[in-house]
């Protein structure tokens, strides 16, 4: 890899590795029974790796600093637009199924209604997901971008969201339109509705912006960038660790719902990972797996709706969490597959580039298909 460059191939090798984390970590949770979740390595195995939203956060924040296309006005758009793919993915996931009557018993019995059935569409269309707290995020981030240039007063403002997350923490008022609203920047009512409440994961998406800056400051030397990194990802984990681990009640409370303490402890190891695989993709040549990763990078939010979807249907024919860990490693290897092969499906009709595996790259760097 370039000693400077203006895109970091850890980010989109990362961002690629996203997608087909989260394939492996939603089948898992979706049709694996609760022993192979808990009580097998590899399933333990993956439900840590389920742990790793922040880093798609924090490459989030650094690509929306280091990109010349992000105006607060394509901000402020493009946030509204993940707000609608959300509610979208969500009619598609739980409305469609319960509608034409395949989604499982199983699947209903776990939430324990027994209100009106239109009461449980509204609950399901309005869950809080990754790409909620993307939308919501970006119609604040685009302002801190505009107006902060000073990259530690990002830093700053990054933190300061990780302060108030837990003070601010179930804010609401009894007005159903506004409080949903509430309920999507600030929830303390898991699972009610929102997974990722703003307060506090945008926090990682602005310490993200922070190092975005920096980026362009150092004048897109990535080596110089992933050192102060690591350096930063050290102090954090000294600051958050004893905070998490003697005054955890506050400072963590779980993942979903983190305060200031889980915030910087997690941001610290993430900042340490996202080094280490700077470190290993360095002198990384173009191959097969690299134009993988980078086409899901490219295709990040449809590939995240699509896997979803496909998910949610099958449970109407796998079931719901009933599943070894045998079973459930095939049904990863088929997602992955479907999940592709949905996405080229969409790459042709919108006739843009499907994804072309084996293809040799002579030595004058053009390609042949």
């Amino acid at each position: 890899m370039e000693h400077q460059n203006k895109r970091i191939l850890a980010l989109d090798l990362i961002k690629g590795m996203s997608v087909i984390g989260m394939i492996i970590i939603h089948t898992l949770l979706i049709f694996a029974n609760v022993k192979s979740q808990s009580e097998t390595l590899i399933g333990s195995f993956i439900v840590f790796l389920g742990r790793g939203t922040s880093i798609f956060l924090i490459c989030m924040g650094i690509t929306f600093m280091t990109s010349s296309h992000q105006s607060l006005k394509s901000s402020l758009k493009r946030g509204g637009l993940l707000l609608l793919a959300g509610f979208f993915m969500n009619f598609m996931k739980f409305i469609v199924p319960a509608v034409l009557g395949f989604a499982p018993e199983h699947f209903i019995e776990k939430y324990g209604w027994h209100g009106p059935i239109e009461q449980q569409y509204m609950y399901l269309e309005l869950l809080g997901d990754i790409l909620q707290l993307a939308g919501m995020s970006l119609l604040f981030v685009g302002f801190i971008r505009k107006y902060i240039k000073n990259k530690y007063g990002i830093l700053a403002i990054g933190l300061l969201v990780a302060v108030i997350s837990r003070e601010v923490s179930g804010i609401n008022i009894d007005f159903p339109v506004v409080n949903y609203v509430l309920d999507l920047l600030f929830n303390n009512d898991f699972p009610a509705y929102v997974y990722f409440p703003v307060f506090p994961w945008m926090s990682f998406i602005i310490i993200g912006m922070f190092f975005g800056q920096w980026f362009l400051e150092l004048n897109h030397n990535s080596r110089q960038l992933f050192k102060n990194m690591l350096y930063t990802g050290l102090i954090f984990i000294a600051i958050g660790a004893p905070l998490v681990f003697i005054y955890g009640e506050y400072n963590y409370n779980g993942f979903y719902h983190m305060g200031p303490g889980g915030v910087i402890y997690f941001a610290g190891w993430t900042l340490i990972f996202l080094w280490m695989i700077f470190k290993i993709t360095l002198k990384a040549k173009e191959n097969t797996m690299i134009r993988i990763l980078k086409y899901c990078s490219r295709n990040l939010t449809s590939m995240y709706m699509i896997q979803w979807i496909l998910i949610s249907w099958g449970k109407s024919v796998f079931g719901y969490r009933q599943h070894g860990i045998t079973v459930v490693l095939m049904l990863i290897l088929m997602y992955i597959i479907l999940t592709f092969l949905v996405q080229n499906l969409l790459d042709i009709i919108r006739k843009k580039q499907p994804l072309i595996v084996f293809r040799r790259i002579p030595a004058d760097g053009t390609v042949l298909k």
